[in-house]
């Protein structure tokens, strides 16, 4: 009879050890685990910044887009300058750069050359602007925060017409801008804001892009 109860509180206690062993080894393990967690990195899209018009000015030139497309077609979007071209980050750097980049420019004017037309569906027919000391300048100063390098000289625009449109098309809605607006080829405006957005060039329906923030910028 002692024997068996010797046997059996021997048992229980080989039990409580292993038990122990058990929960030790598990606790060892947990920190090596966690250092091999690795956090997902934060998602990328491709990000642009853009100069903005005045009000008053925003509503000339969205009329004379709206005649141009409702004859060539092409997906509606805001007028704007672009002043950093499309570069991919996340959204935190994104934003933390627009702000640093902003702080560093003025408002500014911008004078139309006259109606041009490009070779490529985001530069079909646009507005050519004065490459003034002021208009470029602001452009470097942010494409220097932003770390964005151009491929070619920077050639301040602001389109009206984004489309896949043939050389004779591209001359006939270049006429048609003359005619909807007469004096269009000569406007003068200031530029008072700059804004973020979200633009992936892949998408041609212009559906996914989105202003992501917007700064007021300041005259002196």
């Amino acid at each position: 009879m002692l024997n068996n109860i010797f046997v059996i509180r021997f048992l229980g206690f080989l039990g409580l050890i292993g038990i122990s062993l058990l929960f030790y080894s598990i606790l060892m393990e947990v920190p090596h685990s966690m250092q091999e967690v690795q956090l997902p990195e934060a998602e990328t899209q491709v990000y642009s910044v853009w100069a903005l018009p005045s009000e008053e000015v925003t509503g000339r030139v969205k009329k004379l887009m709206g005649g141009l497309r409702s004859e060539f077609g092409g997906p509606q979007f805001e007028p704007h300058v672009t002043v950093v071209g499309a570069i991919r980050l996340n959204e935190v750097e994104a934003r933390d750069k627009f702000q640093k980049g902003c702080r560093d420019v003025k408002k500014y004017s911008a004078t139309v050359k006259k109606v041009d037309t490009g070779t490529f569906f985001y530069q079909c027919v646009y507005l050519l602007l004065d490459p003034t000391t002021e208009v470029v300048e602001a452009s470097a100063r942010c494409c220097s925060t932003f770390g964005f390098n151009s491929s070619s000289p920077y050639m301040p625009h602001l389109s009206l017409l984004y489309a896949d449109l043939t050389d004779e098309e591209k001359k006939k809605a270049q006429e048609k801008a003359y005619t909807l607006d007469e004096s269009i080829g000569s406007l003068s405006f200031q530029i008072t804001r700059l804004a973020l957005y979200k633009t992936d060039t892949e998408d041609k329906s212009l559906k996914s892009w989105e202003k992501i923030e917007e700064y007021n910028l300041s005259t002196n």
